[in-house]
């Protein structure tokens, strides 16, 4: 800003004047430009200088010039300058490149703006035409505006709540909490219904206010006594909005006064729409420390609430179903259908993990490989169904022997591995033994009895998991040459 030479009709007002900005050309230029125009005319780096300067000496105007300064960084210093003005005029000239300072600033307090860039002579024009106004204090707000503010607020902190939509217990504690915020709410609670009942997920408000005892529930929440009378049951059972404006309508004295006790005088059920033409989702209750005529706003809110709590609860159920179907597959991916244990792909996953395991904490590791005698001719004599009984059959005992961190994992056909955690080969070689007794003694049906032939290795200090597979598969080709239902041991 360079000087441009005085004004003839100058406004002669004993003001003084601190003009904050960071960069030194621009508070010269602001002292070049505006020289005259105040009584005492003052200049500081930031805000921290801005309020020593302002603690030795008030100033009637603070002008805060915005260039060069960074939202992010300069923010909480500046605002909490805007806040300590209480009022007093402050006037900030702010970059049309970056405006978003203006809301920022106004949630610290009121503040009169001018969008720069603005040369020397109109910085002189808007101030002589700032101090001939004098400054009026801000406008402020109407009833009208003041609930407009208040339910805008409200709505931007209950969309907040969305962020915990996959969780319907912590979206239902954040809704609460937001709505909170409408004026007079003495307590909030929002009901869903899900496996066949109605359940409170959350309440907030009142301390010692608990609904559940509230409403004598001692079983299911649609078969207590005040169903027909408390306004968030009527509207989660009937999907009708219900206003209580004095709780000794309800027609139950106890209820009534165990509300005034709390200092509950107006009770509102909100339906929460469903999908569909079906019943309502639940229901938003909200209780009042007074009873009040709702606006025609007011009661939008109160739809949009519920809209929202719809929406919510929704998308609780989707990832809920999202869950479901991911087990589902997942289950599909690693196991075995007709025997219900791991398959080979998990298998040789969940071996490369107990591999990593065994070696980060040096612990044993065996591996048993099996497959049961003569199968082919079993499938052959009686068929391929009585077949896949005794698999299932010797899957089932075998998996009933073993630990619970042993894994069985079908391997192709009527072949099976043992994955062993925390197994010697002498201990291998007892479980594996244990294993052929159990096998040889169990009746089939459709077959009488059949035997299982078993190899047992013990992980090598460097040994990798195929190599592991392939020595427990030699011991159980030895197994099979010596006879059949035996077990050998792998050599290392």
């Amino acid at each position: 800003m360079a000087e441009e030479g005085a004004h003839a009709d100058e406004v002669n007002i004993d003001y003084s004047c601190l003009f904050v900005n960071p960069v030194g050309q621009r508070r010269a230029d602001f002292q070049s430009a505006c020289a005259g125009v105040f009584a005492q005319l003052r200049v500081a780096s930031g805000a921290d200088q801005a309020r020593s300067l302002l603690a030795r000496e008030p100033a009637d105007l603070v002008v805060l010039d915005l260039e060069r300064c960074e939202l992010g960084i300069d923010l909480a210093a500046l605002g909490a300058l805007v806040a300590e003005r209480a009022g007093k005029p402050t006037l900030v000239l702010c970059p049309f490149t970056n405006a978003r300072w203006l809301p920022a600033l106004m949630a610290f307090g009121p503040i009169d703006y001018a969008i720069g860039p603005l040369r020397a002579q109109q910085t002189r024009a808007l101030l002589d035409a700032r101090l001939r106004a004098g400054f009026a204090r801000p406008w402020a707000p109407g009833a009208a505006e003041q609930e407009l503010q208040v339910l805008l607020a409200l709505r931007g902190a209950s969309q907040q709540a969305l962020g915990d939509a996959d969780d319907s217990v912590r979206f239902a504690e954040r809704l609460c909490a937001a709505v909170m915020d409408w004026p007079g709410l003495a307590h909030a609670a929002l009901f869903q219904h899900r496996d066949g009942d109605l359940h409170l997920e959350a309440e907030q408000g009142v301390a010692g206010l608990h609904l559940m005892a509230l409403l004598e529930v001692e079983g299911r929440l649609l078969q207590s006594p005040l169903r027909h009378a408390f306004p968030g049951l009527l509207a989660a059972a009937s999907g009708e909005f219900t206003l209580l404006d004095a709780p000794e309508k309800a027609g139950e004295p106890e209820l009534a006064a165990s509300l005034e006790r709390f200092g509950v005088r107006m009770v509102v059920g909100v339906p929460i729409p469903g999908q569909g033409p079906g019943g309502p989702r639940g229901s938003l209750c909200l209780m009042f420390d007074h009873a009040r005529a709702f606006s025609r706003a007011q009661l939008q809110a109160l739809d949009d609430l519920a809209q929202l709590a719809s929406h919510g609860q929704r998308m609780a159920e989707v990832t809920r179903e999202n869950e479901v179907l991911l087990a589902r597959v997942t289950h599909l991916a690693t196991t075995d259908a007709l025997t219900e244990v791991a398959n080979r792909r998990h298998g040789e996953h969940l071996l490369e993990q107990e591999i990593k395991r065994a070696r980060r904490y040096r612990l044993p590791l065996a591996l048993v490989s099996f497959d049961i005698d003569r199968f082919s001719q079993v499938n052959d004599s009686f068929g391929h169904p009585v077949g896949d009984i005794v698999l299932r059959t010797v899957a089932s005992t075998v998996r009933a022997l073993l630990r619970a961190s042993d894994v069985l994992v079908r391997s192709g056909g009527e072949e099976f591995l043992v994955i062993a955690p925390h197994t010697s080969a002498i201990d291998g070689l007892r479980m594996a033994e244990k294993l052929r007794a159990a096998i040889e003694q169990v009746e089939i049906p459709g077959c009488d009895h059949v035997t299982i032939s078993l190899g047992v290795a013990q992980l090598g200090e460097s040994e990798s998991g195929d190599s592991l597979a392939v020595r427990a598969n030699a011991a159980l080709a030895r197994a099979k040459r010596a006879g059949r239902n035996c077990v050998e041991l792998a050599m290392s």
